[in-house]
């Protein structure tokens, strides 16, 4: 199955939410099929209700202060 969608595919996760926390039309980042996107909280939501398997991009901050991407995954099992 191909599923099109509007992103900006980025090298790092890294990457992906820095572009995510500067364009408010690609304000989500997300992990699909090994790459890192930027795209629309429309698009991502399109995604997990056609069932495609992703992975939400965030920064969390750690106990100690220092900041790690962590991954919340989209309908996997």
């Amino acid at each position: 199955m191909t599923i099109e969608f509007e992103a900006i595919e980025l090298t790092s996760a890294g990457e992906a939410l820095q572009h995510a926390n500067a364009d408010p039309r690609m304000d989500t980042a997300i992990l699909l099929g090994g790459k890192h996107y930027a795209t629309a909280k429309a698009t991502s939501e399109r995604l997990a209700a056609a069932g495609v398997e992703f992975a939400y991009l965030h920064d969390h901050e750690m106990p100690d202060g220092s900041w790690r991407v962590v991954t919340v995954p989209v309908n996997s099992d």
